[in-house]
């Protein structure tokens, strides 16, 4: 069973995607804040991080940031694989994503949380 962060502020986001992650047999659990969530991830091993790139506190881009410089002594977090789910979309914004070590960068508005589901599990693939 994959083990999930999702890194999300905005309530209604949270419940629609924990309902959707949990039916999918996803163990997930949730952070608000980018310093949750940097926090969270030296903790415990999560196979993914669904980050926001809009949080409070760090930034999206903050947490990646952090991951990138300390993936070189961090043997979890270099396992780690992070989906950015996020509603800024901009080409600079989702290149900049994944030159930062981002592995896929979702749009909200152009995912349905089944559509999140699906891509999770190509990551494996």
């Amino acid at each position: 069973m994959k083990k999930i962060l999702l890194a999300e502020d905005d309530p209604f986001v949270v419940e629609i995607y924990s309902r959707k992650m949990k039916e999918a047999g996803f163990d997930l659990e949730i952070v608000q804040t980018g310093e949750e969530a940097l926090r969270k991830i030296k903790e415990e091993r999560f196979d993914i991080l669904l980050l926001d790139m809009v949080l409070p506190g760090l930034s999206g881009w903050e947490v990646l940031e952090a991951i990138r410089k300390e993936k070189e002594k961090n043997e979890q977090l270099r396992a780690l694989k992070v989906l950015v789910l996020s509603n800024l979309g901009s080409r600079p914004e989702v290149e900049r994503a994944v030159r930062m070590g981002a592995e896929r960068y979702l749009i909200k508005a152009h995912y349905t949380p089944a559509q999140v589901v699906e891509e999770i599990k190509r990551l494996d693939r």
